[in-house]
């Protein structure tokens, strides 16, 4: 790995980190709209940013998640995610995985510590994915792209 490639998956790390404790009533809960989900898009520039993104989800998590379900299996599920994105064959594809991954994967331990519905949780998980990862993270996307074009 490349020291570039190393400084940029842990600056996603620690603002990853940042962002979900400073909005944190909107980073957790059966409806979430976490703000710093928007970096998930970034692996599909480089899988670089995939370990980044794994450690970001952990700490953010064991700040002020939902205990070990959410640092380990969200942790996993974002790994997941992360993975899945850097395949993808077209940047506007790059959500679907952490949109659908999570809606369905962090419904599944969401919805049993809230006590609330599994469908309506995968609903609300997946719309704020949604909404964050194609209005905040396509546009880092291409900035980070404009980056990495013009570095390499």
């Amino acid at each position: 790995m490349k020291t570039k490639d190393l400084v940029s998956a842990g600056l996603v790390a620690g603002i990853y980190v940042v962002l979900t404790v400073l909005f944190q009533p909107l980073s957790f809960g059966p409806v979430q709209f976490r703000i710093s989900e928007a970096f998930t898009v970034l692996p599909f520039l480089n899988p670089a940013f995939i370990p980044g993104l794994y450690v970001g989800v952990m700490v953010a998590n064991i700040i002020g998640g939902l205990g070990a379900w959410d640092i380990w299996f969200g942790s996993f599920l974002t790994l997941i995610a992360a993975f899945l994105t850097w395949k993808m064959p077209k940047k506007y594809l790059a959500p679907l995985p952490p949109i659908f991954v999570n809606a369905f994967g962090v419904s599944l331990y969401v919805s049993k510590l809230y006590e609330v519905p599994y469908w309506p949780t995968v609903i609300w998980i997946g719309v704020g994915q949604a909404v964050v990862t194609y209005a905040i993270g396509i546009p880092i996307l291409y900035m980070f792209q404009k980056y990495y074009n013009n570095n390499n």
